[in-house]
C-alpha cells in the first residue's frame, strides 16, 4: 500500500534547506585530506567560541531537563531589554520556523525581500502559505495597496548573502506600511557594529532575531534568540517546547555572554580580514557581515566547482532567489585560509578557466 497520500500537499513546492558542500565531499572531490579542506561556505566563525563556553559544556549535566532562565537573563543584560521580551530557540532557524507557525495558515501570504536567506521561504511554504518576492534593492518597499495582503515580512541586516545594511528609515517605512508582522534577522549584527533592535520599543509589529552561531562561534550548538513585543513573546512561549534547547547549548551561551572580550576580539579579526580580502578583489560588494558577495565572470556553479577541486568550499548563490547565476558568497576565514582562496580566485577561477 502506498501511504504517500498522507503527506501534506504543501510539500510539493518545498525545496530542501541547502547546507552547501560538506567538507567530506570537498575532500573526496579534490583529493585533499579532510583536515586540509577550507570551509568558506557556511559563514562559520573559524576562531571558535570562548574557552569559558567549552568549559561550561563539560560541566553541564545531562540527566536533568534544561532550564533556559539563566540564558534569558544573560540575553536581557546583553541587549538591555526586559526578560519578558526575550524568546529563545535551538538556533535562529527554530525561531523563524516557530514564528511562521504562529502567524501563517494555508494560503496566507508572506513577503520576502530578495535576494536573502532562503530559509524564510522554506518555512513559509511548510505552513502552506505563499511567499511573495519583492526586490530588496534599491530599498525594500511595500507597494501601495499591499499593506494588508500579507501576515509576515522578512528582512535581514546585514543581509545574507549580499552583506548590505538596512537603514533605519527603510525599516521604519516597511513597518509603517504593513498590517503584518516584520521579522528582522540580525544574525550578523556584531560584525556591522550597529543594530536596529531598539525599534522594537516603538513598533508592536517588529521582531528582531539574533544568533550565537556567528560572532560567538557556537554554530554547532544551535542557539538563537529574538527580542519581541510582549504580545508576540507571550504567544511564542505558549507554543514553543519548554525543553527544546539542550543544557550544553544554554550553558555555553551563558558563558559566552560572560566573556564578551573574546567575542569582540574575534569580530575585530574577522572584520580586518574581510576588509583585506575586499581590497584584493575589486568586484567584491561592500559587506558588513563575516562574508563577501562576489560577482563572477564565469557562471557561479563553474567557479564553485573550480574552487572545490582545490579543496575550497564556497557558497554558489545560484540557488538563492534573486542572485542569478554569477554570484558566490565567501566566508571570511583565518588569514591562511583567506590567502588560499585569494590565490585560487585571483589566479584564474572566477575570471576564466
Amino acid at each position: 500500500m502506498d501511504y504517500a497520500h498522507n503527506l501534506r500537499p504543501a510539500l510539493i513546492d518545498v525545496s530542501p534547506d541547502d547546507a552547501g558542500f560538506d567538507p567530506r565531499d570537498v575532500a573526496e572531490a579534490s583529493g585533499i585530506p579532510l583536515e586540509n579542506v577550507i570551509q568558506l561556505g557556511r559563514n562559520e566563525n573559524p576562531f571558535g567560541p570562548s574557552p569559558r563556553a567549552l568549559e561550561a559544556v563539560l560541566d553541564a549535566g545531562a540527566n536533568r531537563y534544561p532550564d533556559r532562565s539563566q540564558f534569558v537573563r544573560a540575553i536581557s543584560s546583553y541587549t538591555g531589554f526586559p526578560e519578558e521580551n526575550v524568546i529563545a530557540g535551538a538556533g535562529l532557524d527554530e525561531l523563524i520556523a516557530s514564528l511562521c507557525r504562529l502567524f501563517l495558515d494555508p494560503k496566507d501570504r508572506a513577503l520576502v525581500f530578495i535576494p536573502t536567506y532562503p530559509y524564510y521561504e522554506l518555512q513559509i511554504r511548510l505552513c502552506g502559505a505563499l511567499p511573495i518576492h519583492r526586490p530588496l534593492f534599491p530599498a525594500p518597499a511595500i507597494p501601495e495597496g499591499m499593506s494588508g495582503d500579507h501576515k509576515l515580512a522578512f528582512l535581514c541586516s546585514p543581509n545574507n548573502p549580499t552583506g548590505d545594511l538596512l537603514g533605519e528609515e527603510a525599516l521604519r517605512a516597511v513597518l509603517e506600511s504593513t498590517e503584518g508582522v516584520v521579522f528582522l534577522d540580525e544574525a550578523y549584527a556584531e560584525f556591522a557594529g550597529m543594530s536596529l533592535i531598539d525599534l522594537v520599543l516603538e513598533h508592536e509589529n517588529l521582531v528582531v532575531g539574533r544568533t550565537l552561531s556567528k560572532a560567538f562561534g557556537l554554530a554547532g550548538l544551535r542557539l538563537g534568540y529574538a527580542i519581541a513585543p510582549d504580545w508576540i513573546a507571550d504567544q511564542y512561549r505558549r507554543c514553543s517546547p519548554a525543553f527544546g534547547i539542550s543544557s550544553w547549548s544554554l550553558a555555553a551561551g551563558v558563558a559566552s555572554l560572560g566573556d564578551l572580550d573574546h567575542m569582540h576580539r574575534s569580530v575585530a579579526r574577522l572584520v580586518s580580514e574581510r576588509e583585506r580580502m575586499k581590497g584584493a578583489i575589486p568586484e567584491a560588494c561592500p559587506s558588513q557581515g563575516n562574508f563577501l558577495y562576489l560577482e563572477t565572470e564565469e557562471r557561479s556553479a563553474i567557479v564553485a566547482e573550480g574552487l572545490l577541486r582545490k579543496g575550497i568550499a564556497v557558497r554558489d548563490c545560484a540557488t538563492i532567489p534573486g542572485c542569478g547565476d554569477h554570484h558566490i558568497r565567501v566566508t571570511v576565514g583565518r588569514p591562511e585560509e583567506n590567502d588560499a582562496f585569494l590565490g585560487a580566485y585571483l589566479g584564474g577561477i572566477g575570471r576564466y578557466l
